[in-house]
């Protein structure tokens, strides 16, 4: 989590993905949405954007701001989200006399675990937890060259960047305040091309990894095992699902490869979080977030399967769009990682 600087200004949530960006205003003492909006985006040009000079990114964040925002931004002050997958995050314990010299334990570890150069990240870092002979350490990194392009395509759009973290933080942000997110949580976060998994516990991402599986791969899947087009294969994913019914037995064999792939990773990130983690608290219960949470049944396909309880996060009976226009409900979903960059309190942002 970077934190750039701090003034006492309200803040907006934007959530930046290599499928699309979405932005928010929160008015977080009630709950009260004042502004939202979302737009796709073209995953190559995202990239290019990221890694080279393509103005793509900040063209389209203009945009949105200008001509893509139901309600009203409250600043230009944004927390930004950025995807998962570009960051590295991980939890580990450490003799309790290291504290003093944490830095350089952080960076030990960073160079032991994270693939790149350590003189090649934005690291950053905090103490969870600490007992007289241990502390157990929150790590992330991203980047530099990914966070310097992001922060340049968003000044360019007009923003001021005042904070950046893995957008599976900001979900956990919401959960925790949403859905008994203190209790140790599996998240599976289902995006268009790709899915996260993370462990949220006493309101910490614990530990992260992820799949190049997403509601897209869901809806080919289903056209190609159906041998229907597209738009069929997104009606039956989103009207049928997993739910019992005659196209069942057929929709479930054709999403049974993807499935099976992201039911290891799960079980990988849960398997990594008993044995490395902790072995004292148990894992209680399984969150299915994003846009691809709308395949009805998906919670009870996790459950069963894991044999835990398992749902489809329900955190919008709290947050209150007020007066404005609500995204439909099938695009609900979409919204809670900008919802957790939207609520985080300015005060909080430290220089």
């Amino acid at each position: 989590m970077a934190k750039l600087f701090y003034q006492d200004k309200p803040i907006i949530g934007l959530d930046i993905r290599n499928t699309g960006i979405k932005v928010m205003s929160i008015d977080s003492k009630r709950w009260l949405v004042l502004g939202y909006g979302s737009m796709d985006l073209e995953p190559i040009k995202v990239k290019e954007s990221l890694e080279g000079n393509s103005p793509y990114l900040a063209d389209n964040i203009r945009s949105l701001i200008k001509d893509g925002v139901v309600g009203t931004l409250a600043s230009n002050h944004v927390v930004i989200g950025v995807p998962t997958a570009r960051s590295y995050s991980r939890t580990f314990t450490l003799p309790a006399s290291t504290e003093k010299n944490l830095k350089d334990a952080v960076i030990l570890e960073a160079e032991q675990y994270i693939p790149l150069p350590s003189s090649t990240l934005y690291l950053d870092y905090e103490v969870v937890e600490r007992n007289h002979k241990e502390i157990t350490v929150l790590m992330s990194a991203v980047a530099r060259r990914i966070i310097d392009r992001t922060i340049d395509a968003v000044e360019g759009a007009g923003l001021q960047a005042v904070m950046m973290e893995p957008s599976i933080s900001s979900v956990g942000r919401v959960l925790t305040a949403t859905e008994e997110g203190d209790l140790p949580t599996v998240i599976v976060d289902i995006g268009p091309a790709s899915t996260d998994i993370a462990i949220l516990d006493k309101g910490a991402i614990r530990v992260t990894g992820g799949i190049a599986i997403g509601g897209n791969t869901f809806t080919l899947d289903i056209a190609k095992h159906l041998n229907v087009t597209l738009e069929n294969a997104h009606q039956l994913k989103v009207l049928n699902g997993l739910n019992a019914g005659p196209r069942q037995q057929k929709i479930a064999s054709a999403l049974d490869q993807s499935l099976s792939r992201m039911l290891a990773e799960t079980k990988k990130v849960m398997r990594y979080y008993d044995e490395r983690i902790s072995s004292t608290r148990k894992l209680e219960q399984l969150l299915v977030v994003g846009s691809g949470s709308n395949v009805p049944g998906m919670g009870e396909y996790f459950t069963n399967a894991l044999i835990m309880p398992a749902r489809v996060a329900s955190p919008w009976q709290k947050l209150d769009f007020g007066k404005l226009t609500e995204p439909p409900r099938q695009f609900r979903s979409r919204y809670i990682a900008v919802a957790g960059q939207a609520l985080v309190e300015p005060r909080s942002v430290l220089s």
